[in-house]
């Protein structure tokens, strides 16, 4: 079961790093849930994952308090509104605009109501 686990997390590093690339994949979610795996699969990583100097800090930010840096508030925000701004661009039908304002909407809402990092 151990390496299920551990390959579980080394898949949602993979996409936490294509994340930082691609602003409609979150990134953060993904090593939230590495950190999860991989503390139930080896202790080397899990280790490795929370010390990262860039991973670490938000990591343990959430583990400690459910708390979110500002700096990754903005960054959401930005991400957020630019995905909607395209689908208006792109011209979706309005009842798929307003489920997305929604789900948006309800997505910013829980960001910006967590604590500061």
């Amino acid at each position: 079961m151990q390496y299920i686990w551990a390959t579980l997390g080394l898949i949602s590093v993979g996409l936490a790093v294509i994340g930082i690339a691609l602003p409609l994949l979150p990134t953060v979610p993904f090593l939230l849930l590495a950190a999860f795996f991989f503390a139930r699969s080896s202790s080397r990583l899990h280790n490795w994952l929370i010390s990262h100097r860039a991973f670490g800090p938000m990591i343990l930010d959430w583990q400690s308090s459910g708390a979110i840096r500002p700096i990754a508030k903005k960054a959401a925000t930005v991400s957020i509104a630019a995905v909607f701004g395209l689908s208006v661009l792109i011209s979706l039908p309005t009842h798929a605009l307003i489920i997305q304002a929604v789900v948006l909407g309800a997505v910013l809402i829980f960001i910006w109501t967590r604590p500061n990092g």
